[in-house]
């Protein structure tokens, strides 16, 4: 499981009961209160910031030399870059060459010295280095909190505080919907580029309060129960989902009834086949990157034609048992981008969620437009490729003889 980027389930009720225990200061955050951060000049006087981790930390007024630990953290820090998205970036971990090759194929055609960025290690903490870490002299660590990079305990935040290194901790994959946008405010300061961080506090929010205004009278009851299957095929068996934590807070945003919520104890964990049909979700939604050879999942993120996304999710539900399943016996089947789970940019997720689950209500809503705004105000690359499918391609008809 954690060669896609996922902690085991254990590891992430400690982290989800960790933050859920921090304090409230640290984590309670409104679109209001983000949208007035501090400009720069005062953020110079006060010199400190406060992470997800409720940790206060010190920040260098013009930091010259950023580790990151995940590199997929490329996608936060890159919306308040501008035209450089790579600016200053040191040293990082491998994973999103590994864990999504098309997003860094899509840098790398811009920025080619992507490539020539050092590696601290692989897709996991245990696999980082301090030493390397170290030798990179940085003045700046951004870390994921929950993720697969150095953790809050981790001997190499300790080691690097004691060289200098302001280190923060941000979270977009364990608590997406209380900490995604304290954590862009949090990236904003520290990377001095509050204004830049403002502007997409409030496209976020104001694509959010959307959603929610269309949604928030719907009783619980009435509500479509909806099944996330995630990184669905690669596993070899079903199913991975989302229970109180990462998609599953998207599914909820989106005025879902998670099926995972009420079945995992955690963020994350597996049910049966048979848990599912029992379960007779109205949407069922599954989630993909790349592909492991001969096994059937979905196909989707930068660079993938909507031809080849289509049929991969076509590919998918024809696996033995799925046509059980009542959302996809009704037709009710989707696909999207797997690592909108750990990005800022899951308010494309939402928007097509809640298009999925209320499809009369939101009609009008053009999910591509607001992917397209994001990338045409926030981001140096262009938005080539597909990242989420409203419909499997249709079945091929049968040949007939003669």
């Amino acid at each position: 499981m954690s060669i896609f980027g996922f902690l085991s389930l254990k590891r992430l009720a400690c982290v989800a009961f960790a933050l859920a225990t921090l304090g409230a200061g640290a984590l309670e955050y409104s679109a209001a209160n983000a949208a007035d951060a501090p400009g720069a000049a005062t953020l110079d006087a006060m010199q400190t910031v406060t992470d997800v981790a409720g940790r206060t930390v010190k920040i260098p007024a013009n930091p010259q030399r950023i580790l990151l630990g995940e590199s997929r953290l490329l996608m936060a820090v890159a919306l308040l870059q501008g035209q450089h998205p790579l600016k200053n970036i040191v040293g990082w971990q491998g994973d999103l060459q590994s864990h999504d090759q098309q997003t860094f194929n899509a840098y790398a055609a811009k920025f080619p010295q992507i490539r020539d960025i050092p590696l601290i290690g692989g897709a996991t903490e245990g696999s980082v280095s301090d030493e390397k870490a170290l030798s990179l002299k940085p003045d700046l660590a951004i870390f994921t909190y929950g993720g697969e990079g150095p953790g809050r305990y981790n001997a190499l935040v300790q080691q690097l505080e004691a060289t200098g290194t302001a280190v923060v901790f941000v979270d977009f994959r364990i608590h997406p919907m209380q900490n995604t946008l304290p954590s862009v405010k949090l990236l904003g300061e520290v990377l001095h580029r509050n204004d830049e961080a403002n502007a997409y506090i409030r496209f976020y929010s104001e694509h959010l309060a959307h959603v929610r205004s269309v949604v928030s009278g719907v009783p619980e009851a009435q509500r479509p129960k909806v099944f996330i299957d995630l990184l669905a095929g690669v596993w070899g068996t079903c199913c991975h989902t989302a229970g109180n934590g990462s998609y599953g807070e998207f599914i909820q945003a989106a005025g879902g009834r998670n099926i995972g919520a009420g079945l995992l104890p955690g963020a994350l964990g597996d049910i049966s086949m048979e848990q599912l049909i029992v379960s007779k979700p109205d949407v069922y939604v599954a989630t993909g990157s790349w592909t492991r050879p001969g096994v059937p999942s979905v196909r989707v993120g930068a660079l993938t034609s909507q031809q080849d996304a289509d049929q991969s999710l076509a590919e998918l539900i024809a696996r033995p048992g799925f046509d059980a399943v009542k959302a996809i016996h009704d037709g009710r089947v989707h696909g999207i981008w797997h690592n909108y789970y750990d990005s800022p940019y899951n308010i494309i997720a939402i928007e097509a969620l809640a298009k999925w689950i209320y499809p009369v209500q939101f009609k009008d809503l053009s999910v591509k437009a607001t992917h397209d705004e994001l990338y045409r105000r926030f981001l140096a690359v262009p938005s080539d490729g597909t990242y989420w499918i409203d419909h499997p391609a249709p079945a091929a008809a049968p040949r007939t003889a003669g």
